[in-house]
């Protein structure tokens, strides 16, 4: 177990958002508000040692929901990159662990991430979330990971390295990531969004 003001957050927001089309997915409407302050909302309560978010210039204005901001300058690079702006800062102040989240996942809780804190077990730990079938963000990593997180290449990588880990699974509703307009949409429709304008013929998105 470990206590709150033990991690470091690292939040990435960064990214081409090419399956989107032109549109930042971050900034696309879901229930109410942006994509992208759902999982800030979440876990605004949770005393984190320090918030940081990496994104590439997205009009979201995460600052002013206490994240320290670090732009990513080449987002071609991959999520890799972003992964290792977010840790370098983390670092910075010295916590026992790092969790990874993505601002593209707006159906994360906090008490799911309090069962990750309860997963572990001191520096060498890797925990991830899980849905039942293959290990997912977020991920907690301990104080003895950092640097083979900074040495993490494409997603395989990562994949690669949570697979030895320990896994906490949660409903898979929960862990539902955004990459396309149709994911957006579906997941509109599963909580009964009001973005979603149904019609007798079928249904449309309101923007």
């Amino acid at each position: 177990m470990i206590a709150a003001e033990e991690v470091a957050l690292v939040l990435l927001a960064a990214g081409r958002s090419s399956r989107f089309g032109t549109a930042n997915k971050l900034e696309a409407e879901f229930l109410g508000k942006p994509v992208g302050f759902h999982v800030t909302t979440a876990l605004e309560d949770i005393r984190f040692a320090t918030r940081i978010v990496v994104t590439d210039g997205c009009q979201l204005d995460f600052a002013s929901r206490g994240y320290h901001v670090i732009h990513n300058a080449d987002v071609g690079q991959g999520m890799s990159h972003s992964l290792h702006l977010g840790v370098r800062e983390a670092i910075a102040a010295s916590p026992r662990a790092i969790l990874i989240a993505l601002a593209d996942m707006p159906r994360v809780t906090a008490s799911h991430i309090y069962r990750l804190f309860d997963a572990f077990e001191g520096p060498d730990t890797i925990v991830a979330s899980s849905n039942g079938q293959y290990p997912t963000p977020p991920g907690l990593f301990g104080s003895a990971r950092f640097d083979a997180l900074l040495t993490l290449k494409g997603d395989e990588g990562g994949r690669k390295l949570v697979a030895g880990g320990r896994h906490v699974v949660t409903a898979p509703a929960e862990l539902i990531d955004i990459d396309t307009p149709e994911d957006l949409e579906r997941l509109r429709a599963l909580v009964h969004a009001p973005e979603r304008v149904v019609t007798r013929g079928g249904a449309h998105r309101s923007d």
